[in-house]
């Protein structure tokens, strides 16, 4: 492992790749945050999907962990596809197989994320009519100050996080 300035590691070296060996370690050890990322991600759709929004919640940080790593091994890859290309031409290959395959269950994932986001806020929505509907059928009658009724007023106590 090689340890950055800002005291993040990875589970591969971010230098240039000398050797074949190490060519195919950097492959070898990014192929394995890509596997760690694709279990989290497909874990946490099937979380969403069942509507566990709680437990899919709880994989966030070795989501970000996960992601994080990938994309810096990725721009690792791209800045050495040269050296790594010409050192480990198999690794090298399978690495962008594996990327390619990755690409459409990110997107899904992203797609059931963003339902569940539009389905919540459409439930909160919906219960924040409902509560300022009953304040709009207040009475109408004078208050016990004898200060006129004043008109309609917006639901209070409503908060919306619309983190997901």
């Amino acid at each position: 492992m090689t340890a950055q300035p800002n005291t993040n590691t990875f589970p591969f070296s971010l230098e240039r790749p000398a050797s074949r060996q190490e060519a195919e370690e950097f492959c070898s050890a990014l192929s394995g945050t890509m596997e760690a990322l694709l279990s989290v991600i497909e874990m946490e759709t099937e979380l969403v999907r069942a509507g566990k929004l709680k437990q899919a919640g709880e994989l966030q940080p070795d989501k970000a962990r996960l992601i994080h790593e990938y994309t810096r091994g990725m721009m690792t890859a791209k800045e050495h596809a040269v050296a790594l290309g010409n050192l480990a031409p198999a690794a090298t290959q399978s690495l962008r197989r594996q990327h390619g395959e990755f690409q459409p269950v990110l997107r899904i994932n992203l797609a059931v994320l963003s339902t569940a986001r539009d389905v919540a806020g459409s439930i909160v929505s919906a219960v924040a009519k409902v509560a300022g509907a009953k304040n709009a059928t207040a009475p109408t009658t004078y208050g016990r100050n004898g200060s006129a009724p004043s008109g309609p007023q917006s639901a209070r106590g409503i908060a919306v996080n619309r983190a997901l």
